[in-house]
């Protein structure tokens, strides 16, 4: 914890005022709680509005499990959030879901199937990681399989599905509204969001993964 401390102190001189005020403000709010999960999802505008819809719900991080598909967001249509938000890629198998499990979430498939709970009605007490499927078919049968619960958002027309981005941010907005109404601690502990903001902040700076990388040999930091 006193690394990262020291090593966010030194990268501050890089930081414009306003860059380093948006890090500190916006930080606040960030939480892991809920942890969106994309399961092949492949199409770069709907990836780059999923990103973009995660940033502004303050959950600044997603998994990207990829078979046949690479989640590749198109930065014209994230608008910067890819800055904020990490995306962590792996396998799409149960061997990631397990692994997802137990970091201490609750698997939960954006899903019809399994007696599905409408978002509405669902009450969060512990951490989730939400699974997307993609756009033609959906959360994959094996995550269904696997996952605790299913999830699903009402539906008032003849279309019976919305758009996996759109799907996105109505079961993010959700959830956070569900969240801050909850008094469930949901933020991030202090050495995890120090951790986001020296994320943040080398992002931030030209050529700053390569500062950080130096400045870590030059004083020993694994």
């Amino acid at each position: 914890m006193k690394d990262l401390a020291e090593t966010f102190e030194y990268l501050k001189q890089f930081l414009t005022d306003e860059r380093l005020s948006k890090i500190e403000h916006f930080s606040q709010e960030s939480s892991d709680f809920i942890l969106p999960v994309m399961d092949d999802v492949y199409q770069f505008r709907n990836a780059a509005a999923i990103i973009r819809s995660v940033e502004a719900c303050a959950f600044h991080k997603v998994i990207a499990m990829e078979e046949e598909n690479v989640f590749n967001p198109n930065l014209t249509v994230t608008k910067g959030a890819e800055t904020w938000v990490e995306v962590e890629k792996v396998p799409k198998n149960i061997a990631s879901l397990q692994n997802i499990k137990d970091r201490g979430y609750k698997i939960l498939a954006v899903s019809l199937e399994k007696n599905a709970v409408m978002l509405p009605d669902y009450e969060i007490t512990e951490p989730i990681a939400l699974v997307f499927g993609t756009e033609l078919k959906g959360v994959s049968q094996e995550v269904i399989d696997f996952a605790d619960e299913t999830l699903a958002i009402p539906m008032y027309g003849l279309t019976k599905s919305f758009n996996v981005s759109v799907a996105a941010g109505i079961c993010m907005y959700e959830l956070k509204q569900k969240l801050m109404r909850s008094g469930i601690d949901y933020k991030l502990n202090d050495q995890k969001r120090l951790e986001m903001k020296l994320r943040w902040a080398v992002n931030s700076i030209k050529s700053g993964k390569e500062i950080l990388a130096k400045y870590r040999k030059d004083h020993n930091i694994q």
